[in-house]
């Protein structure tokens, strides 16, 4: 599918064009500054960019207030419309987030519910006991998000409100060509409801429409199967990632990448390609997290040759940093011009690697060898071998590979003779294409 061979692109537009957190409901055209990042973008050589939210909201695009109207703060649906067209133009897919759990309390149907209470035709559309209360003083109980009054969450067994977002995609797809979406809190949302969502879009004309979730934790083949999801958020080895450098211990991320991807029957996501990730618009930038910065390159290098597809957060790429905190604004800058440094020229050669091997988008995970500070794993497809080898130790590293093959570095240009060992010297990261000797 054109997803398993995709780059994503992550942008949060509210924070990255500098909208007010507040909504001001001042029109303004900040979505139109997605145009002027499109050559940045092409550089890197992505080809998916996902948008979070976009539509009208009260603050920070999750407490979503009218779902077919484009956020005041950055523009119009024109606008929006000519965005989208100027990136697939370019060749690069747009996926939209779907915030499909809850609505924030200015939202239509929960503003009649205030208004008309058990009169209302909208009471059925949340989950409401009018004997109880809530933080508002509103005189009646609702379900909402994970506490939070300010999210209301619909009832997602209304086959009425089903519907009501069915629909949402359909004028979605057909205002701006969208190729796919991000279903916010995945794990929260219906699973009769998420059915009826996979064979609603995949009966669209054309191209595979691409479901993406956010999963935190647990099994993710309840959601990511052939009739729910096809990918979703990795978390396991988001943290597995940065955990591992810091610890200075790769037998973390690489006994999670064998549990994931490994050809054991018991090995839980073999042939499934999730969304690999070093940070998003949730979690402290990996450029604040990590503690040895100069390790950057190698993080992306991993996150680049693991299983699953990668993704880039906005900024990231050039190194800005972000510490999670309060309203999530530091990890959501304003960026008027995405920067450009070794850092970025490494991604777009990563980028440029990861979309020419089909190793990389389909390959088997095999882990070749290991140490605390040291590994090298294999991913292989239809006859084809890449190998990843990274060493982050003080000291140079001889890994015991028990191979002996030729091999090029896909980073160098290097051509290697190996026979069963590979030198690695300190903070050194290879990416070898194999051929038997």
């Amino acid at each position: 599918m054109w997803f398993d061979e995709s780059v994503v692109y992550q942008i949060y537009p509210l924070g990255a064009f500098g909208a007010p957190f507040e909504n001001d409901h001042v029109p303004a055209h900040r979505i139109l500054k997605a145009e002027s990042w499109l050559p940045h973008l092409e550089k890197i050589g992505v080809n998916a960019v996902l948008f979070n939210p976009l539509f009208e909201s009260v603050s920070h695009g999750y407490n979503t207030t009218d779902m077919r109207k484009v956020d005041d703060r950055l523009g119009t649906e024109e606008d929006l419309a000519r965005v989208c067209q100027a990136y697939q133009t370019a060749g690069i897919r747009v996926l939209f987030d779907a915030v499909f759990n809850h609505v924030g309390r200015e939202f239509f149907a929960f503003q009649d519910v205030l208004k008309n209470r058990e009169n209302s035709r909208y009471k059925d559309w949340f989950t409401i006991d009018f004997g109880g209360d809530t933080s508002f003083h509103d005189g009646f109980w609702y379900k909402n998000w994970e506490g939070y009054d300010e999210l209301v969450s619909l009832n997602l067994k209304n086959p009425e409100v089903v519907q009501y977002l069915l629909d949402t995609v359909d004028w979605w797809r057909h205002a701006f060509g969208i190729s796919g979406l991000r279903l916010d809190v995945a794990y929260c949302l219906d699973q009769d409801f998420l059915r009826q969502l996979h064979d609603h879009v995949k009966q669209y004309d054309g191209e595979p429409f691409f479901l993406l979730g956010e999963t935190l934790h647990g099994d993710y083949n309840t959601w990511v199967n052939d009739v729910m999801l096809d990918s979703c958020t990795n978390y396991e080895c988001y943290k597995g990632i940065h955990s591992s450098f810091n610890s200075r211990n790769f037998f973390e991320i690489l006994y999670s990448f064998n549990r994931q991807f490994g050809k054991e029957p018991w090995c839980l996501y073999t042939g499934k390609n999730l969304l690999s990730f070093v940070d998003n618009h949730d979690v402290t930038r990996i450029a604040s997290i990590l503690e040895k910065k100069e390790q950057l390159p190698l993080v992306y290098g991993m996150l680049f040759t693991m299983p699953g597809i990668p993704a880039i957060y906005y900024g990231s790429e050039s190194g800005v940093e972000g510490v999670k905190s309060g309203n999530d604004t530091g990890i959501r800058p304003e960026i008027e011009q995405p920067d450009w440094n070794e850092l970025t020229d490494l991604i777009a050669r990563l980028t440029e690697i990861r979309r020419s091997e089909p190793a990389l988008a389909y390959g088997d995970y095999t882990q070749i060898a290991l140490t605390n500070t040291a590994c090298v794993y294999q991913r292989s497809h239809d006859g084809d071998t890449i190998w990843y080898a990274v060493n982050i130790d003080d000291n140079p590293m001889t890994m015991q590979v028990n191979r002996d093959v030729q091999a090029e570095d896909l980073l160098s240009g290097e051509k290697l003779e190996i026979h069963g060992s590979l030198d690695l010297q300190p903070g050194q990261m290879r990416i070898l294409k194999l051929q038997a000797a």
